[in-house]
């Protein structure tokens, strides 16, 4: 029988647990159309990356960041936080099998808040939250991932990364964990130029035995 102690899963929220990227992209596109940055595809690139620095990067004005901030608190205030279908189970799947979890997210801690206050079901597969306000250098940096997988006792190469942004994919691939990509966001063909280890189109379905067994001998088997 495999021992399942020995590994774990980290998860992004928005375009992994709750159905929101197409919400901020609508968002972000609408400050694009008020303060344009000229950037193409901008509402995409800046996907993963935490408030803080989207602000300093691409606004000088402070009134301009005050003014983004009181819309995007406003926003998020009312967006639906939908959990996508096949989530549960598979978390159930993995608390089953003693695999430990833990959140890891840009997010703000307010709207982790307000995520556990409208699913606190999702709590309990949970050993721990990192949101983004809890490390010094955001996604792409590997920090979020390091700290997620240490608050749930192991090292992030003996963890699975479940993330749908380039931003998450690069700080999941530099923490050297294995990572799933899911195309919630984007098309799956622009997640193969990440080289990602495995891509899915999302959890309807998915088995932590098919998950177990690609990731075979490199994190199930060893002591």
């Amino acid at each position: 029988m495999l021992y399942m102690g020995n590994w774990g899963c980290l998860f992004d929220v928005d375009g992994v647990i709750i159905d929101s990227e197409t919400q901020y992209s609508i968002f972000w596109d609408g400050i694009e159309a008020i303060y344009p940055t000229g950037i193409p595809g901008y509402s995409m690139k800046i996907k993963g990356s935490t408030l803080p620095v989207i602000l300093s990067k691409y606004y000088n004005s402070e009134s301009v960041r005050q003014d983004i901030l009181t819309r995007l608190e406003r926003f998020e205030d009312t967006m639906p936080l939908n959990i996508f279908p096949g989530v549960i189970d598979f978390l159930q799947q993995l608390q089953a099998a003693g695999v430990p979890c833990a959140i890891v997210t840009s997010s703000t801690r307010a709207k982790m808040e307000r995520l556990q206050r409208l699913h606190p079901e999702l709590w309990p597969y949970f050993a721990a939250v990192i949101d983004g306000e809890m490390v010094s250098s955001p996604k792409p940096a590997p920090e979020c991932y390091q700290k997620g997988a240490s608050l749930i006792g192991l090292q992030p190469e003996r963890c699975v990364v479940f993330e749908d942004s380039i931003n998450g994919i690069k700080a999941g691939k530099a923490a050297g964990a294995y990572l799933v990509a899911l195309s919630t966001t984007l098309p799956a063909d622009t997640l193969k130029t990440m080289e990602p280890d495995m891509i899915i189109p999302s959890f309807a379905g998915f088995h932590v035995s098919t998950l177990i067994d690609a990731i075979g001998e490199r994190l199930v088997s060893k002591p």
